[in-house]
């Protein structure tokens, strides 16, 4: 059973007899009193998809539920409904929009590593690989002589994701987004 502190974001947890999602964590450092950190979590029931904040001391122990990690890949998108395909088997695992609302602006047909996570046999969240390459659709121009230490300017993706990029990249070059801080992370291997 790991402590509030240990828990990180698309981690199934049994809380209240429930099984939730975790979907964001807010670390809060109270003033004054040595008291330890305030872990804030938005989660989500799997069944009924209802919404909870929640908050934990660092030292809180939380159960994690059980839950099945399956590879696949994107297959194809229908109005709101996201299909996946089980890598190994083929199974198809759909998944509403706002359910991966964070991970859709990384994903197209071209990501690897993709996991969809089970909880009961149905599919409740997506987990991508820590970084994805992407190529760059728009940026302005890029500029003769800028370093890669200099000034940053929005860049909008393949998948519609809007990123800050170096003054040295320009439209068309692929690059590597981590997708957890949703910054650049350096130029794609060609």
């Amino acid at each position: 059973m790991p402590k509030a502190s240990e828990i990180k974001r698309n981690m199934a947890v049994d809380y209240d007899g429930k099984t939730y999602i975790v979907r964001g964590i807010d670390r809060s450092v109270p003033q004054g009193r040595a008291g330890g950190s305030i872990y804030r979590m938005r989660m989500y029931d799997v069944v009924s998809g209802r919404k909870l904040d929640e908050s934990f001391k660092d030292s809180d122990m939380i159960n994690l539920a059980d839950l099945i990690r399956r590879p696949a890949m994107f297959s194809y998108s229908d109005g709101d409904e996201y299909v996946f395909m089980d890598s190994e088997d083929y199974t198809p695992y759909t998944l509403n929009k706002t359910a991966i609302e964070d991970e859709i602006l990384f994903i197209n047909e071209e990501i690897t590593g993709i996991q969809v996570v089970l909880v009961n046999d149905a599919p409740v969240a997506v987990e991508l690989p820590t970084n994805v390459e992407l190529e760059v659709v728009e940026t302005d121009p890029s500029i003769k002589g800028a370093s890669a230490t200099s000034r940053n300017k929005p860049a909008t993706l393949s998948t519609g994701a809007v990123i800050q990029v170096p003054e040295h990249i320009s439209t068309g070059d692929r690059i590597k987004v981590n997708v957890e801080e949703r910054k650049f992370a350096g130029r794609a291997e060609k």
